[in-house]
């Protein structure tokens, strides 16, 4: 059986499980199903990231050891993971004697081909980033929690990145499918080839203690990401699954996967992985959800109250996978009452309810020729799956649902079942409608295993629809006739407010949970301010508005303007002949090649000023939020270049 072997991210434990880490797993659980579901031996591996400052300062601020600290949050989710039923064929911690062996014996192999050398260094440090931040200067803050950057001075053993600039160029240039969607292939291109090439990076620390020893350096242990990301190949050490089909990580950690990486790879002559993915953001009310921000939702008082299925279902149907989305309760609570309650839930009821009322239960698997779309969908469902468009492929799928329900209604078999010498084709009509709802089942088990496996005994069968393949779903029924149990409801309609108070009841319960396990004994006080409404503006009239040309534009080039903190020099597309010049002030939150390819609005017709000695043409919308750090206006639809906002 030829092996398929998917990664999640190494989640760092600074924090519990959050909806964040679950988007992710959820996702990699799909694959691996899906895979299984092909004929394939698809194998799992997630862990966590237990080293360095932070996680040594997040231990003493909770009154542990570092020791006592990972252990605990990494018990939190295996134990999350367990209650989701992931298909975790391998859970790996960087505090594991194993996984410290391989970190080790990776350097070794670099350092022997002359990639490793020791010098020191003086830098601004970002502690969440666990990373030197270059060309910071005094007062620079960190674009995640607007905290200052800490200088640092200190002995390092550095790897030479630099020498893999031109060879990480060529290979992202002669294989696109290798980091995907093609944005984020975009962002690394920009970063690769920006003036200067690679930095030399430095993978070791000699100022804090909690790390994985460097060998022959006993002061050194090794900086973060060295550490973790080999995490990938620790995991499965002893068996042949090395290397991985596909990296599941979140944008924010493209960098490190797509040119970090593959370099130490090539350095110690490893194989590198075939495949990275980086989906985008949760945005919860449009912002991105942090710990920094206080926003974040956690996934199990959602499993508690809808159950794992409806948010595995909410996440991959409503949010296209690669770029960000939006969370609410409200929006889940809707998705599922349409879709899985009145959409899926309602086809498999009314079907075999009518199979026990007109037929005692007993259904005809063959019925003919078949009307409905099956070929179709299962072709449109494969292919959504294969490019991880998980959106695309539930869509079809619930094209049929919606088909069946209209061959129903068009047929209506309550008719056929009190009209004579109708008996031939009620038996016909039943067994279509049967063998749309077995279709769908097996195509939508990776999703909602949990439904699916429910409905499938429901249909009658004794096997596991995981066991299914799907390739032979086409193919002829085993047997003539299938008797059906007593139909049993799948998913109970919700309502609205009764859900989102239980929702929000859990999470209040589960935030104050997670906050003892952290050694937190209360939240940080709110400003006084908070939740006051922001003062508005003298009126003006829509002669006024109208005077503002507000358009949607794309940017092309993203760069740091010299000797200006805050500045960002841009160029962006909004359909003219050439991509206008702006200058923005959001160069403390946003990093310049992060911008590449992101739609954003502009004031196109601002009269043009000049802006550290560059005339900038036009203005960037954007929301001024946590003490006036801007956050930049979006769409979570596909908007053309030059629309205008009215």
């Amino acid at each position: 059986m030829e092996k398929f072997y998917i990664t999640t991210p190494i989640y760092y434990v600074n924090a519990a499980p959050h909806i964040g880490h679950t988007y992710t797993t959820i996702a990699s659980d799909v694959v691996k199903r899906y895979k299984r579901m092909q004929g394939f031996d698809a194998r799992l591996t997630t862990g966590t990231d237990e080293h360095g400052q932070k996680i040594e300062r997040s231990a003493k601020k909770a009154g542990k050891s570092p020791q006592e600290f990972t252990d605990t949050i990494a018990a939190e989710f295996k134990q999350t993971w367990e209650n989701f039923a992931f298909g975790i064929d391998y859970f790996q911690r960087t505090t594991s004697g194993s996984h410290a062996r391989k970190v080790q014996e990776l350097y070794r192999r670099c350092k022997a081909n002359g990639y490793i050398y020791k010098s020191s260094y003086t830098g601004y440090y970002s502690v969440v980033q666990e990373a030197f931040v270059q060309d910071a200067k005094e007062g620079d803050v960190d674009p995640e929690t607007g905290q200052p950057l800490e200088l640092v001075t200190e002995e390092n053993c550095f790897f030479k990145l630099s020498a893999f600039t031109e060879k990480l160029i060529a290979f992202h240039e002669r294989n696109p499918d290798f980091l995907q969607p093609e944005t984020r292939r975009n962002e690394v291109l920009a970063f690769l080839k920006q003036e200067g090439g690679l930095k030399d990076l430095s993978i070791s620390r000699s100022t804090i203690k909690w790390g994985i020893p460097v060998p022959d350096e006993p002061d050194h242990v090794f900086y973060v990401w060295f550490d973790a990301l080999t995490t990938y190949m620790s995991a499965v050490e002893g068996t042949e699954l090395w290397p991985a089909d596909i990296h599941m990580i979140g944008k924010e950690i493209v960098r490190f996967h797509a040119i970090y990486w593959p370099a130490f790879l090539w350095a110690a002559e490893w194989p590198i992985p075939k495949k990275i993915f980086a989906h985008g953001w949760l945005l919860f009310d449009n912002n991105k959800m942090s710990k920094s921000r206080g926003n974040i939702v956690r996934p199990e008082p959602i499993r508690q109250a809808m159950g794992a299925d409806a948010l595995r279902y909410y996440l991959l149907r409503e949010i296209v996978f690669g770029s960000d989305g939006n969370f609410a309760y409200d929006a889940m609570v809707t998705r599922y009452n349409a879709d899985l309650a009145n959409g899926l839930g309602n086809l498999a009821s009314r079907t075999l309810s009518m199979i026990h009322q007109y037929r005692g239960g007993t259904v005809k698997t063959n019925g003919g020729d078949q009307p409905l779309p099956l070929g179709a969908t299962i072709s449109a469902a494969i292919e959504g799956y294969e490019r991880l468009d998980f959106s695309k492929a539930l869509e079809s799928i619930w094209s049929l649902i919606s088909a069946a329900d209209k061959y129903i209604v068009e047929q209506a078999p309550w008719k056929l079942a009190k009209a004579e010498g109708a008996a031939d084709q009620l038996d016909a009509v039943l067994a279509n409608v049967y063998d749309a709802l077995r279709v769908v089942t097996v195509l939508a088990a990776p999703v909602l295993p949990d439904s699916c496996a429910r409905i499938w005994k429901l249909l009658g069968f004794a096997t596991a629809v995981e066991d299914q393949r799907l390739g032979a779903l086409e193919d002829p029924a085993d047997t003539d006739t299938r008797t059906i149990p007593p139909v049993e409801p799948v998913f109970p309609r919700l309502d609205m407010k009764v859900t989102i108070d239980k929702l929000n009841d859990l999470e209040q319960q589960e935030a104050a949970r997670q906050a003892a396990l952290l050694g937190k004994t209360a939240e940080e006080p709110k400003p006084a301010d908070e939740g006051m409404p922001i003062p508005l503006s003298p009126e003006i009239t829509i002669d006024d508005f109208v005077k503002v040309d507000l358009r949607v534009g794309e940017v092309k080039f993203a760069e740091r303007v010299k000797g200006a903190d805050k500045l960002l020099h841009l160029k962006v597309d909004i359909g003219e002949t050439e991509p206008r010049t702006i200058v923005a002030g959001i160069a403390l939150v946003y990093e310049p090649e992060k911008l590449i390819g992101r739609k954003v609005v502009i004031v196109a017709n601002l009269a043009p000023r000049k802006l550290r000695g560059i005339e900038s043409r036009g203005m960037i919308v954007a929301a001024s939020l946590e003490g006036g750090k801007p956050i930049l206006s979006g769409f979570l639809e596909h908007v053309p270049i030059g629309a205008r906002l009215k």
